[in-house]
């Protein structure tokens, strides 16, 4: 077999590869128990109850739907915090109650608890804001396999910067294990048709 043809080979092997690993429904069936765990964040509500330190156990019995982004974002963020609040709002008051709504920032150098509390006040009246320092950023982030990152060539700009980074709902059940995930294109009827399903 001639070199070119082994090269091509392995390429196409390992696209193959890749494919599988960021197929819909691969996350579920595969990396059920490895996607989540433990966090130290605090806490913030729009009706201003600020400064709570939150771990991952003080949601116990609720069931998560986690979405992380940054207050400065233009555009996806506000998209997808209000497909999580319709959601929510259109689902039965005995249902919803048993989601408790989080937004977590990945920009913990601008997005302050007073910045946060405004945010998250104009979305759903029960969405948290968590917000921490670079280093719990970075291990909740870990936890829950989430991108993030500044946009290049302004990695060293303290203001005038966006921040890249996952568009993804997690749905964590109340044990905190991983029950299934929303993508950006989700409607929030899909959502809560799920979200129902799941509960």
């Amino acid at each position: 077999m001639k070199p070119l043809q082994v090269i091509l080979i392995v390429i196409a092997v390992a696209a193959v590869a890749l494919g599988l690993r960021f197929a819909p429904g691969f996350l579920e069936k595969n990396e059920a128990t490895a996607l989540g765990g433990p966090f130290t964040m605090t806490a913030t509500t729009g009706t201003g109850t600020t400064g709570k330190t939150v771990t991952q156990e003080t949601y116990k019995g609720k069931y998560m739907l986690i979405y992380f982004g940054y207050t400065y974002c233009p555009d996806v963020c506000p998209t997808g915090l209000t497909t999580l609040s319709q959601a929510l709002n259109s689902l039965p008051a005995a249902k919803a109650d048993k989601i408790q709504p989080l937004f977590v920032t990945v920009d913990p150098a601008r997005d302050t608890l007073e910045q946060m509390t405004a945010y998250v006040a104009a979305f759903h009246p029960r969405l948290v804001g968590l917000v921490g320092t670079a280093d719990q950023t970075a291990a909740i982030a870990k936890a829950y396999r989430v991108y993030y990152a500044k946009e290049k060539g302004k990695e060293n700009d303290t203001e005038g910067y966006l921040v890249d980074h996952s568009a993804i709902t997690y749905l964590m059940g109340p044990d905190g294990r991983f029950l299934s995930y929303f993508g950006h294109d989700t409607t929030p009827e899909e959502m809560a048709k799920k979200l129902a399903a799941a509960l």
